[in-house]
């Protein structure tokens, strides 16, 4: 009940749909995005299994507190934490602090150091490019032969540390704390993949390389991510990580995600409120005042003004007309539902000028069509 009355902080995301691929943490991303104003849909691509229970686990926790090792790494602040957990479920944390006094420990990244310091440790060392192959490279230059090292591993499988350190001489002790199970419900996905390659989203967030990855083979299992891309190259639906390892599978797509400055959570929020409520979204300068597009209607001089989905599509092609003529029949080939009749088009028209109060901001122009009134069209800068 207090967390529904939390006060909202903005109105930066009003009309704004946000997926989340997310499995975890996606309730606390959720709210904080639903404080600026935005519309949440939850469709995590992956879920996260913990081996919380896993007996191999605690055995080789109990392993490290009989013979503390020389190095520890930390590859993900959840698996790190997860980690920490289990051992205090097994009545083994205070052994384990211990066992990691005289220990070097070194994270892969800012999430995976953040979890070191929550653990109440301070990680001697972080991969400035969130990568395991400079972790590695890290270690070897110090040298590993005959040290004991202990690997968390992260759930997608095997990054190659094991083999590294063993090939170099070291004692490795290798620890999987969670894996990479499949999607909650497939079918949210598949929604979620379709939507928005229909234009109906605003933001999909992505804070796993996995999850970024499934959530693209779904879009590509549905045939709509070359809508997506397109939808992304016009800036009409923007993609977004938690760093630069999530944002690779979007990259090996071709697509520019926005990346968060630090990895983090609260900075992947603050990176999409500021992206919708600073000034860089798509807009034009209209004779109205400022106009952007939303995937549930337009904000028009900073108000948010409800369309429905023809109109929001029929704005949205005089939108990227800039200030051009589109034609009747252009517009009508743009709309769902509109068969062959251009009346539909003038309906359409009519009641978008309606809903945002300004008729003169949509102009026609007799025997041609339509265009935005804009301040200076396109082609007269």
């Amino acid at each position: 009940m207090t967390e529904a009355l939390r006060p909202a902080l903005s109105a930066a995301l009003d009309g704004c749909t946000v997926v989340i691929a997310v499995d975890r943490r996606s309730g606390e991303l959720a709210a904080a995005l639903e404080r600026h104003g935005a519309t949440v849909r939850h469709a995590p691509a992956l879920t996260i299994v913990p081996h919380i229970d896993d007996e191999a686990l605690i055995a080789r926790t109990r392993e490290l507190i009989e013979h503390p090792p020389a190095v520890v790494v930390a590859t993900t602040g959840v698996g790190f934490r997860g980690w920490m957990e289990a051992a205090d479920e097994a009545g083994l944390l205070d052994d384990l602090n211990k066992a990691f006094a005289g220990a070097q420990i070194v994270a892969r990244g800012p999430k995976a150091r953040g979890a070191i310091q929550q653990a109440g440790f301070t990680a001697d060392w972080v991969a400035e490019s969130e990568t395991s192959a400079e972790l590695g490279e890290f270690l070897l230059a110090e040298g590993v032969a005959g040290r004991r090292i202990a690997v968390q591993h992260h759930g997608s499988g095997a990054d190659g540390l094991d083999e590294l350190f063993r090939g170099d001489g070291a004692d490795v002790v290798s620890l999987t704390v969670y894996r990479w199970g499949p999607p909650p419900d497939p079918e949210i996905v598949r929604k979620s993949v379709v939507a928005t390659g229909a234009g109906e989203v605003d933001a999909v967030l992505f804070t796993s390389a996995p999850g970024a990855f499934e959530w693209l083979e779904a879009a590509r299992r549905e045939g709509v991510l070359d809508d997506i891309r397109r939808r992304a190259e016009r800036r009409r639906v923007l993609l977004a990580a938690v760093g630069p390892i999530t944002a690779g599978p979007l990259m090996d797509e071709g697509l520019a995600p926005l990346i968060a400055d630090r990895g983090r959570l609260g900075s992947l929020v603050r990176g999409v409120v500021t992206y919708f409520g600073g000034g860089n979204a798509p807009s034009r300068a209209t004779t109205a005042g400022h106009l952007e597009l939303r995937s549930s209607g337009a904000v028009l001089d900073g108000r948010f003004v409800p369309l429905s989905r023809t109109g929001v599509e029929l704005l949205g092609v005089l939108f990227d007309a800039d200030g051009s003529v589109v034609a009747r029949t252009a517009l009508q080939c743009a709309l769902p539902r509109s068969g062959d009749s251009t009346h539909a088009v003038e309906m359409a028209v009519a009641r978008v000028r309606e809903a945002l109060g300004v008729p003169d901001l949509i102009k026609t122009v007799v025997k041609r069509g339509y265009r935005l009134n804009v301040l200076e069209p396109a082609g007269t800068a």
